[in-house]
């Protein structure tokens, strides 16, 4: 009886020990996987609220050194090499340390990204980068730390800092271009239709219209029956100044279109004829 009663304490014992109570974080931890044109971007970071406290020149002191968030310090992963203002940073991991100042923040991309809070002992040498950007009042207060992307271009966006009254915002710049026509380049090697379509569209697109009117007439080539190529042939045939070229490339995606009942290209061509004095 005795090993038997020694035996069920100690169990239960053990499942003390291993048992965990678990109660939702203050500063719950979020991950944002966001692709800004060709590069991926991973922000992690923990998220405090303001529960009825003064944030900035208070809980966060103006100029003084600031994790950006709570617990560990912010991360920013970049799957390739970025530019932040003058800095040009290797794609990798870095943490994100703020200086919040009433006027302007400065934005600190730190090599060493994992530290609990700010590094116990700066290291100047650790700096891979570092931007100045103004310090903005928002119409409202903003409850729960936010860190957001917003204003996408093709090679761009810019990452935005929110909380309680104030949004400081840098802009991120990715090498798109060089990325796609590096993909174009290595494509062609042995490109479809599809690819000369999708070169055809991007040299368009950044207003190299001699290059996207050779892909676009090696589409068309290689896939006549396709409406929306000519729809783009006609497009860039505008461009160049060739309004006849244009002209007769809208009236054939004009019918193939029609053939495929597709009311969306059929109105596109129709406009653009309009547009262009089509008889």
């Amino acid at each position: 009886m005795k090993k038997i009663i020694l035996f069920v304490s100690a169990a239960l014992l053990s499942f003390g020990i291993e048992a965990q109570i678990k109660t939702p974080q203050p500063s719950p931890s979020s991950k944002i996987e966001q692709v800004v044109g060709l590069t991926d971007v991973t922000v992690e970071y923990s998220r405090p609220s303001m529960k009825g406290r003064t944030i900035f020149g208070n809980l966060v002191p103006y100029d003084k050194l600031w994790r950006t968030g709570a617990n560990k310090n912010t991360q920013i992963t970049f799957s390739d090499d970025v530019k932040i203002g003058d800095a040009e940073l290797k794609k990798g991991t870095y943490a994100i340390f703020t200086n919040p100042g009433k006027e302007s923040w400065e934005v600190i991309f730190y090599s060493d990204a994992n530290n609990w809070g700010t590094p116990r002992e700066w290291d100047d040498s650790k700096v891979a980068g570092k931007v100045k950007v103004k310090a903005t009042k928002i119409p409202m207060n903003v409850e729960t730390f936010t860190i957001m992307f917003s204003d996408f271009t093709m090679d761009s966006a810019h990452l935005n800092f929110i909380w309680e009254s104030t949004e400081a915002a840098i802009k991120l710049e990715v090498p798109s271009k060089k990325k796609a026509m590096e993909s174009i380049e290595t494509v062609m090697a042995g490109p479809s239709a599809n690819d000369h379509y999708q070169a055809a569209v991007f040299y368009k697109d950044t207003e190299d219209y001699a290059k996207a009117k050779q892909h676009i007439e090696k589409a068309v080539a290689g896939r006549a029956d396709a409406f929306w190529y000519h729809r783009q042939h006609s497009l860039i045939l505008a461009k160049t100044g060739d309004k006849d070229g244009a002209i007769k490339a809208a009236k054939t995606s004009l019918e193939l279109a029609e053939k495929a009942k597709n009311a969306d290209y059929v109105k596109l061509n129709k406009d653009s004829l309009a547009e262009w004095g089509a008889k």
